[in-house]
């Protein structure tokens, strides 16, 4: 993925770190990521864009252009800015690895540094952490909605909010369990199958239906026609006829593609229509406002689809615009410390979590970072010393370990439900629980 801008940052992180300069306080500082719970119709989540903030780190630099432009606010002493010229991060990180299955309130990331390494580069690693966490944990459902056995498109770029949001949306839909997408810069950049079909358009550009299939069979190796321009029916109909045509050359028709109407009907008649003439092969697949809800109650009402085309929905999370992740203090020089903050209080403290898989079940305990309750770590160092510990899993082993770990998901995770307020299984250590109590009878 892309790297971010050092000035994608928001401006009070650097009056912060300015302030901070200026009093000598740049003692060790350690701050965690986590989404807050809790999340409305998630009844788990999909870490993403860990591997983009590791990368943001290792490349942190201020220009000169920078500096210039922060000089111009008139707001920066000379000497933090002389300082942001030579500043390299320098720190340690833990992190869940990419793609882990995690749940609200579970450190994502967690950075210890000098103070303002680690707060200048909060509002990058929230924004790109948030965004691929998001849009994977919405791909992961609508897999399982779907099944296995469907092959699954993004079509989201011509509504995502901007290309390099588009480009994001396909790495995490593809690292969570999509197929391919149609953004072909996303095929370019980061190596994804890219999909495509036909257009109402490219139909409605001939002088008829039939015409226009003729044309794209004949010009495109593996055609795939957008038979509901006019009337499904009669559409599927011509296309069967080229089916025919096509297996009289020695090729074949790859699929129809339904965009409208009543999808589970149409699509029955259509399956029905090309089996009974004897062309099984011809795969239908249907896209128009898809999203988990609607393929799940697709399915329920008999519709037969080998495979989906997702846009809005997925690149925009129609349903759950944004995620709530925060980015917190946790421990500095003075010990562990503890928002208070009514409606968001945090746990104080390095913590770790520990996953123990079950029979049809899994437990997550949060606990501080020394204690070794049973189970396994699910944060592990990543950066010291400024540097990577480790290159990037190959993307596909990543999409193995989604695939592994949602075919064991017990089945109340499966749920795809708009339930306010999920309950998730993590619990939390009596040591983390007696900290927490020590803090709160402390007077600040």
């Amino acid at each position: 993925m892309p790297t971010g801008h050092p000035l994608t940052i928001d401006l009070y992180e650097l009056t912060m770190a300015d302030s901070y300069w200026r009093r000598g306080m740049n003692d060790r500082a350690v701050f965690e990521l986590f989404v807050r719970p809790p999340v409305p119709g998630r009844r788990f989540l999909v870490a993403a864009g860990v591997e983009a903030a590791l990368d943001y780190l290792e490349r942190l630099r201020f220009g000169e252009e920078d500096r210039a432009y922060l000089r111009s606010l008139g707001i920066f002493s000379e000497a933090f800015l002389d300082y942001l010229a030579e500043l390299r991060f320098s720190g340690e990180v833990w992190a869940v690895r990419e793609g882990e299955l995690v749940f609200p309130g579970e450190p994502l990331v967690r950075v210890e540094a000098p103070r303002i390494e680690a707060q200048i580069v909060e509002t990058y690693l929230l924004n790109v952490v948030n965004f691929h966490t998001l849009i994977a944990s919405k791909a992961a459902r609508v897999r399982l909605a779907a099944g296995w056995e469907a092959s699954l498109a993004d079509f989201s770029p011509r509504r995502d909010h901007g290309p390099e949001a588009a480009l994001g949306v396909a790495y995490a839909s593809y690292l969570a369990g999509f197929d391919g997408t149609s953004n072909v810069e996303a095929g370019r950049r980061l190596g994804l199958p890219v999909v495509g079909t036909m257009a109402h358009a490219y139909v409605m550009s001939f002088p008829s239906e039939l015409e226009a299939f003729r044309a794209f069979a004949a010009d495109h190796p593996r055609p795939v026609l957008l038979i509901d321009t006019y009337d499904t029916l009669e559409g599927a109909r011509r296309a069967l006829l080229v089916a025919r045509e096509l297996r009289e050359q020695g090729r074949r028709l790859a699929g129809v593609r339904i965009d409208s109407g009543d999808l589970p009907t149409l699509t029955r008649r259509v399956r029905r229509l090309f089996d009974e003439a004897g062309f099984p092969e011809v795969q239908i697949f249907i896209s128009g406002d898809l999203d988990e809800y609607r393929i799940q109650a697709f399915r329920a009402a008999g519709g037969v689809a080998e495979g989906y085309g997702v846009g809005t929905r997925l690149g925009t999370s129609y349903d759950l615009p944004a995620l709530g992740g925060v980015y917190k203090l946790v421990e500095d020089a003075a010990g562990p410390q503890l928002k208070k903050s009514p409606g968001k209080r945090t746990w104080p403290g390095r913590k770790q979590v520990w996953r123990r898989w079950g029979e049809g079940a899994v437990r997550d305990v949060l606990g501080l970072a020394d204690e070794k309750p049973a189970g396994e770590p699910l944060l592990a160092p990543r950066m010291q010393n400024g540097r990577r510990l480790a290159a990037p899993e190959p993307l596909t082993e990543v999409r193995e370990r989604v695939r592994g770990w949602l075919a064991r998901l017990p089945e109340d995770l499966r749920v795809i439900a708009k339930d306010p307020a999920p309950d998730y299984p993590v619990e939390v250590s009596e040591a983390l629980a007696a900290l927490v109590r020590r803090l709160e009878r402390a007077r600040h």
